[in-house]
């Protein structure tokens, strides 16, 4: 996947339209602003495959919205920078349920909400993408996936009430 949001950042140094045009498509519901069709078509492979398709639209958008010419440095998953901005604001535990627990209809709205509330965050967008594709997995992989992110310990070296002494007494 990271070879869309490559696409998008060399795009974006070429031609200062494509964040405007992205950022304006989430007012949409994705894949329905036909100015952003130059965008994402290229890499929609299967015309059948719809979930996909309005995928590519929402991270885009996303992508777009959350851009920052100042961004340097590693990116995160979605589940980390949640758990960072809770040590902030303790309702984005109560986002963060809310959207892991979003049906399809509902997950592009929670979604650019969330995104919003981590604009101080650097996103992994190719993670995000990849996630959302197997959001609808009988699995739940991605929810899965976010939730672990999101409520592991952030600093290894403390212990849980739970951890194994040094000895390996419980």
């Amino acid at each position: 996947m990271s070879g869309f949001i490559e696409w998008l950042e060399k795009l974006n140094d070429t031609d200062t339209k494509v964040r405007a045009v992205l950022r304006r498509s989430l007012a949409f519901d994705p894949g329905e602003f036909p100015a952003a069709f130059p965008f994402v078509e290229p890499f929609v492979k299967n015309e059948d495959d719809s979930w996909r398709r309005k995928m590519l639209y929402l991270v885009a958008g996303l992508w777009a919205a959350h851009w920052r010419k100042d961004r340097h440095g590693a990116s995160i998953s979605l589940g980390k920078a949640c758990a960072a901005r809770q040590a902030h604001s303790p309702s984005t535990e109560r986002r963060f349920i809310s959207l892991l627990d979003a049906d399809p209809d509902q997950l592009p709205q929670r979604l650019r909400q969330m995104v919003a509330l981590l604009k101080d965050f650097n996103l992994d967008f190719d993670a995000l993408l990849t996630g959302l594709l197997y959001w609808n997995g009988e699995r739940k992989r991605t929810q899965n996936q976010w939730g672990r992110d999101f409520y592991r310990n952030p600093n290894p070296e403390n212990e849980t009430e739970n951890a194994v002494d040094k000895e390996g007494n419980a």
